[in-house]
């Protein structure tokens, strides 16, 4: 980067790609505020270079003091990483209404409202970075994974947007598109649609073989396609610290190839590809 300031900001940074991420743009002299809900569960980033600050992307106040925080030590955040997101899976009829909303509120909600708030400073800067940890899962959908897809199809949207609308300014946006990552993802995922969905009903079968096949995707021939939370880290540091950022930078060839068949399948052949994954509710 050639930010005037080169702190950068990352969400999430408790496991998984947040965490990989702080610790490879610290080893490689950036300074790297991490952030989690839970300072407590990232102390030991701090002894690998980070600066720590609390950070929960559900909460306005929290999002201001963080950003506050990072811009009276620096002037400006001169990069964000967005990073912050879970998977809430379930059929889209059986998932509490809760739940939908907590999973835009961190995946989409806290996404957008932390780009409006390091936005002013970089304008003012006149340079600055954005990066935006998506999904491929922004580009297709799987059944039971409904209102996961939706905020990252959300994701996708924003980027797009905000690439344009901010590039006169000089702030360059780069949206992130990992596939299977070897993290807590899929244990979260089966913990959240245990939490949010009915254990009865018409869609229970169901959303045991969701979450039973999101987890076995990592241990299957599918898995072997994945990759390591620092495969993603290795494409934000490109997307942080390059000249010219690409505009999308799929991770794994799991992303490329399903991606790419997807782009290939009309929607009915995909529908027929993935009948052939899932059970469908209603048939016996």
């Amino acid at each position: 980067m050639t930010e005037t300031s080169r702190a950068v900001l990352i969400t999430g940074c408790s496991t998984g790609i947040g965490r990989a991420t702080a610790e490879r743009l610290a080893d490689n002299g950036l300074m790297v505020y991490a952030s989690a809900r839970n300072v407590e569960s990232i102390a030991d980033l701090e002894s690998k270079g980070c600066r720590l600050l609390a950070l929960d992307v559900n909460s306005e106040e929290s999002m201001r003091a963080a950003v506050a925080v990072v811009e009276e030590a620096e002037g400006v955040v001169g990069a964000l990483v967005n990073n912050a997101g879970y998977s809430q899976s379930g059929a889209v009829e059986d998932v509490a209404l809760e739940s939908i909303r907590r999973q835009f509120d961190t995946n989409v909600f806290g996404l957008i409202r932390m780009c409006q708030l390091v936005l002013p400073g970089m304008r003012r800067q006149g340079r600055g970075r954005i990066v935006n940890v998506g999904s491929m899962g922004g580009k297709l959908t799987f059944p039971g994974g409904g209102i996961y897809h939706a905020t990252k199809h959300a994701v996708e949207a924003i980027s797009d947007a905000l690439r344009f609308e901010v590039e006169g300014f000089g702030v360059d946006v780069a949206l992130i598109e990992p596939g299977l990552i070897r993290t807590q993802f899929a244990e979260t995922a089966g913990v959240q649609i245990d939490k949010a969905t009915s254990q009865a009903g018409p869609y229970a079968e169901f959303n045991a073989a969701v979450a039973k096949s999101t987890a076995e995707a990592y241990d299957g021939p599918l898995g072997k396609l994945g990759g390591g939370p620092e495969t993603v880290a290795k494409a934000i540091e490109h997307a942080v610290t390059s000249k010219r950022p690409k505009i999308r930078y799929p991770v794994t060839p799991s992303a490329r190839l399903i991606m790419t068949q997807r782009k290939l399948m009309t929607d009915r052949m995909w529908d027929r590809f993935v009948g052939t994954q899932f059970p469908k509710p209603g048939k016996s």
